[in-house]
């Protein structure tokens, strides 16, 4: 299984790509984590920002590999702890199928994205910097394979 982290933003600070890398890289083979960075729609100050929102959905949705389930994040969908997210990850392993995740930009998801997604997470009630939200999944996609594997890093 791969999970494809579909996200917002081609050009992001370094340090968010380093931060990325360092929880992607620590993940095995059979969980890998994907990065598919989505190019930005246009925004101007007299741009209706719905149409950019729709542009990268678009972009986002062509990118999910046929056969994937889609997971949303969004503020709105259901937050899981540690435990779940380690329960899901076991699901998922056991399932096989790639996963893909949809991190939308600055406006958020676009309605077909929400509405493609068979499960819709929330990392926070806090509304979190889209590129924050890359380094967060992974380094949590890694605690919860730490926490199936038995590995020592998780040790809440």
């Amino acid at each position: 299984m791969q999970i494809h982290l579909i996200a917002v933003g081609t050009r992001l600070e370094s340090w968010v790509d380093t931060g990325y890398q360092e929880y992607a890289k620590r993940l095995p083979r059979e969980c890998a984590l994907r990065l598919v960075p989505i190019t930005p729609g246009k925004r101007t100050r007299s741009s209706d920002p719905g149409r950019a929102v729709r542009e990268e959905g678009e972009r986002m949705l062509a990118a999910i590999p046929r056969g994937s389930m889609v997971v949303a994040l969004d503020v709105a969908g259901r937050s899981w702890s540690t435990g779940t997210l380690a329960d899901q990850l076991r699901t998922w392993l056991a399932d096989g199928r790639d996963r893909a995740l949809l991190i939308g930009g600055p406006d958020g998801l676009w309605r077909d994205c929400e509405a493609r997604a068979e499960v819709r997470w929330s990392l926070s009630a806090l509304t979190l910097p889209h590129p924050l939200v890359r380094i967060l999944v992974a380094e949590q996609l890694y605690r919860a394979w730490s926490i199936v594997a038995g590995h020592p890093y998780h040790r809440g």
